[in-house]
């Protein structure tokens, strides 16, 4: 909802539709169950409106005094296909493969990581089709996570097939239909989505549509208003190829803290060596976490060389999602007092449960260093 606008409306665009087309908006779901017009449907019309209802107090769960310590996410809620196969796919015919179909989206996999460890206010503003809002509402709700899931009836929730080749270190290539993610727009935020938050955090996949693109903009200039820091994690080197590097960077005009990948670190600056780049991005940011896998992490301060965070060795299943393991964990530690360092290798212990498992969500919860599996030894 913007800045202004009352509790209850709906942007003038998708009002003006209704009453054009006589369609029922569908509401905003709520993070606290159905609500009583949860069952009134959209009549069929190919100009139904794009939004439902906005509600304000979907997010009054403010730390209870003291300073605020809630952690807010802005990013994608999808439907992962994760497909585990090994060796190379056999063109033209079957291919065997394990095949689950499980809640993900960058965003909301770190919403749900960073209440995995610790953090006792998340919060998730997302956008979703009508068709898995129930399954994904009661996902994040059972992880933890206080969501806001905007509706939207002309898109399908997005869809992300992750075939990962157990032959070949649980690697993971993404085949990415963004579906209604790709929708939240600064209609949908508020400024009073801050209240009792510390932290902003904001995926970066966000930044590769028209209107998330104006949503950071927007939800940056608010954080900046209440001094509350922003993190971004680039979320896609190919899509940030696409896009274009000098772009992707010149849109993250008051950001404070960047998680990016080794290759997206790489690709941002050109530089084929992990700890130059870090550096290098450290100029522009004023802290800088570069995700390296089973390298660990690299925390770059100031365009000095980064320190070197080491990860934790397991035996990978599926890589799905372990950067966003890493982040949740990373911002949870932030939150309760860690220092960069101390937050990064908590992020690198994340990551490695999150390689350990299928998918890209944290179990149920947190685990003791005994719980973290080792990898076996070998000989040699």
């Amino acid at each position: 909802m913007s800045e202004g606008r009352t509790a209850g409306t709906t942007r003038p665009a998708g009002a003006e539709r209704a009453r054009e087309t006589g369609a029922v908006p569908r509401p905003v779901a709520s993070p606290d169950g159905p609500r009583a017009d949860d069952h009134l449907k959209e009549p069929h019309t190919d100009r139904s409106p794009r939004r439902g209802l906005r509600t304000d107090g979907l997010f009054k769960k403010a730390a209870a005094g003291g300073a605020p310590k809630g952690l807010l996410v802005v990013g994608d809620v999808v439907t992962d296909v994760v497909a585990r196969h090994r060796g190379a796919l056999a063109r033209g015919t079957d291919t065997a493969a394990e095949v689950r179909m499980l809640p993900g989206g960058a965003g909301a996999n770190a919403a749900c990581w960073a209440a995995y460890w610790g953090c006792a206010d998340v919060r998730l503003l997302g956008c979703v089709g009508a068709e898995s809002v129930d399954w994904h509402r009661q996902a994040l709700r059972s992880a933890g996570v206080a969501a806001r899931l905007v509706v939207d009836p002309e898109a399908s929730t997005g869809t992300v097939i992750c075939l990962v080749d157990v032959a070949d270190g649980a690697e993971r290539t993404f085949l990415t239909d963004s579906g209604a993610s790709l929708r939240l727009s600064p209609t949908d935020f508020s400024p009073s989505l801050l209240d009792g938050i510390a932290r902003l955090h904001l995926s970066g996949y966000l930044l590769f549509s028209d209107p998330g693109r104006a949503l950071v903009r927007t939800a940056v200039a608010a954080a900046r208003a209440r001094e509350v820091p922003v993190s971004v994690d680039p979320a896609s080197a190919g899509f940030i190829r696409e896009l274009g590097a000098a772009r992707f960077l010149a849109l993250l005009d008051g950001v404070d803290v960047l998680l990016p990948s080794r290759d997206e670190a790489q690709l941002l600056t050109g530089l084929p060596d992990a700890g130059e780049a870090a550096a290098r991005l450290s100029r522009a940011f004023p802290l800088v976490v570069a995700k390296q896998g089973a390298g660990g992490a690299l925390v770059a301060r100031n365009g000095s060389l980064p320190t070197q965070v080491s990860a934790v060795a397991v035996q990978p299943q599926d890589s799905t999602g372990a950067g966003d393991a890493f982040t949740g964990a990373f911002l949870a530690s932030l939150l309760a007092g860690a220092d960069p360092e101390e937050a990064a290798a908590e992020g690198c212990r994340a990551g490695a449960q999150a390689v350990a498992r299928l998918g890209g969500r944290p179990p149920r919860r947190a685990p003791s260093p005994s719980e973290l599996p080792e990898v076996p030894d070998r000989a040699g």
